[in-house]
């Protein structure tokens, strides 16, 4: 979580590198690092600002995160995710309020993370250094460890415990030991 302009920075930085970007700022079609950009900004602002201006300009920064989620398709409420975050394309992606996500985590399009509102908000716990492919499904009160690659159309809704595996399926089971090893650009 963001408690200081220090931490902001780091975040920013480690999002740039998750997203392999180069540049200082985003080019003005990068739409995926400005999204989280706003997104890394208004954590800042929610976390640490207080006052009239500051309030106003959270505003500002939450109405522009939603307007370009809204064509992104982007669902990613702020305090959830940790540094290193690396949205991998535009297309649907939705996470829970109650979710919460570990570092470098790469997420691809179509993938919902969601709460079972059943259990009292009960969200998927995600550990470090996590690749979830493209149009996965996590649910439930789960938690998936660290260093875990879920494959592409998965239906995670039990836990997973061991480091360094691959899941994939429906429902979702173990299908190797490879885990997250060259899929991810870590700090």
């Amino acid at each position: 979580m963001i408690s200081s302009k220090e931490d902001l920075k780091i975040y920013l930085e480690a999002d740039k590198k998750a997203l392999s970007r180069t540049r200082k700022k985003p080019a003005i079609n990068d739409y995926i690092w400005k999204y989280e950009i706003l997104l890394r900004k208004c954590e800042y602002y929610k976390n640490c600002k207080r006052g009239f201006f500051s309030t106003l300009r959270e505003g500002m920064l939450r109405y522009r995160r939603s307007r370009l989620g809204a064509m992104l398709g982007f669902s990613v409420p702020v305090n959830c995710i940790e540094k290193g975050l690396c949205l991998a394309h535009i297309g649907t992606i939705i996470v829970s309020e109650y979710a919460h996500i570990g570092m470098n985590c790469r997420i691809h399009a179509g993938v919902n993370i969601g709460a079972d509102f059943r259990i009292s908000h009960a969200a998927p716990e995600i550990g470090n250094n996590v690749y979830i492919g493209p149009g996965a499904k996590l649910f439930g009160n789960i938690k998936i460890a660290d260093n875990i690659a879920i494959g592409a159309n998965a239906v995670v809704n039990k836990s997973f415990l061991s480091e360094n595996i691959s899941i994939a399926g429906i429902p979702a089971k173990k299908i190797g030991d490879i885990g997250t090893e060259g899929r991810l650009i870590k700090e």
